[in-house]
């Protein structure tokens, strides 16, 4: 979808005016914006945010396009290659890096050794690549599970805090009827979710990222173990039939609908499952459980951002709207309960009055001592995630395939790195 505000945009009341010289610039021409935030909420921020800098400036025009999510992710290639837009969004760490070596996006570093985006300078490391800075975070989310606190009150639950709990739990669930997890992997993204706590809880966090770096073989014991662990909760019919056919989204219903009592995921569906009818009395939220005592809990926290592409034509105004995007008071907005519902990334920004946004923060920042984890898709190489998440996928569905899974990613570890 494809919106060019200047003509529509007089009719807009700009809530927030931003102060300082960053913002007071005069810009002029097409400022073309491509984004992935296509989920009924992102979507509405992403096309205030256009709006609003629109407005903010009288000689520029915002022209923002904005494509769906996961179509995104194998469009940006040919997006960025010819006649590409001026800003895009994306993701940090290794997701980038195909991109940067492709010499696809610029390198702004000299923007944030100007000062350009205060408050940010914490998580400068996850857009650095090769001693450059290649884009800007916008927000970052915690993941955890979100259970249904009336049904665990129901069947007598408590949050399991250890595996063993985890199971016990599992089996009271299946005995009622219900399954304990409900998960859409048509997308495979969301089995790489199940794989990263997994393995992390089993293996630790340095293990995890080891596997990740192509240091360790799929076909290692402690690997065999993540899934061993994994298979427990399948083998007692912990997870919904025919995960394989649903989005995560199309996934919801079954906790919703109660057929389901749980869902591993992120901190965006919150939004759509307070849409779809549950109340905040209904839901609540955990830490993944301890499966191997004594290792320190690592998190995945997926942070998105903002980058410039090389061949941007309004370099000028491009600069101008990561300033905006990367300011404190936009942050704290945009990632409010009314917004995105997740974690501003500037360290002057505030964090929103909210149940689950609060939880987050304090999990992340007190109980995430073994490391933050970017996701699966994110933290290995692109070639590699993709294969991966196909066999994570597969063993969810066939989990008697499991040595041959591990054969092939395996081989294609030895052939990616």
């Amino acid at each position: 979808m494809r919106s060019i505000f200047k003509t529509g945009a007089a009719a807009l009341a700009v809530t927030t005016m931003l102060a300082g010289t960053a913002f007071a610039q005069e810009l002029s021409g097409v400022l073309r914006i491509s984004s992935d935030m296509s989920n009924p909420g992102p979507r509405a921020v992403m096309e205030q945010l256009a709006a609003e800098f629109d407005e903010m400036h009288p000689n520029l025009t915002v022209d923002l396009t904005i494509v769906d999510r996961e179509a995104w992710k194998t469009q940006i290639r040919n997006a960025l290659s010819a006649d590409p837009p001026d800003v895009v969004n994306w993701y940090a760490a290794n997701r980038m890096g195909p991109f940067v070596d492709a010499g696809l996006f610029m390198d702004i570093t000299d923007w944030w050794d100007a000062g350009d985006f205060a408050g940010l300078e914490s998580v400068r490391g996850a857009l650095t690549q090769d001693g450059r800075v290649w884009g800007i975070p916008y927000t970052y989310y915690q993941w955890g599970v979100y259970y249904r606190e009336d049904i665990f009150n129901e069947l007598g639950l408590s949050e399991p805090a250890t595996w063993e709990e985890e199971l016990a739990n599992c089996q009271v669930i299946v005995a009622s009827g219900r399954a304990c997890y409900t998960i859409g992997t048509r997308f495979l993204w969301t089995a790489g979710g199940w794989f990263d706590y997994l393995n992390m809880r089993t293996n630790g966090f340095d293990f995890h990222m080891a596997l990740a770096r192509g240091e360790v073989p799929w076909t290692d014991d402690r690997v065999r173990a993540t899934f061993a662990n994994w298979r427990q909760l399948i083998d007692m019919g912990g997870f919904i039939a025919d995960h394989q056919n649903y989005s995560w989204q199309e996934a919801l219903p079954f906790m919703i609908n109660g057929e389901a009592t749980a869902y591993l995921m992120g901190n965006f569906a919150v939004d759509q499952l307070r849409n779809g009818g549950l109340t905040d009395d209904q839901l609540d939220f955990y830490q993944f459980p301890i499966i191997t005592e004594g290792l320190p809990q690592g998190e995945d926290a997926p942070t998105d951002t903002f980058h410039v592409a090389a061949g941007a034509q309004n370099v000028e105004a491009a600069r101008a709207f990561l300033q905006y995007v990367a300011s404190a008071e936009v942050q704290t907005r945009i990632n409010g309960p009314e917004g995105l519902g997740q974690l501003p990334v500037n360290a002057n920004a505030s964090v929103a009055d909210d149940e689950f946004i609060q939880q987050g923060f304090t999990m992340l920042s007190q109980n995430a001592q073994g490391g933050i984890a970017q996701f699966f898709d994110r933290d290995w190489p692109a070639e590699m995630a993709s294969i991966g998440m196909e066999g994570l996928q597969e063993f969810m569905v066939f989990p008697d395939n499991l040595d041959d899974i591990l054969d092939r990613l395996e081989a294609a570890r030895q052939r990616v790195y």
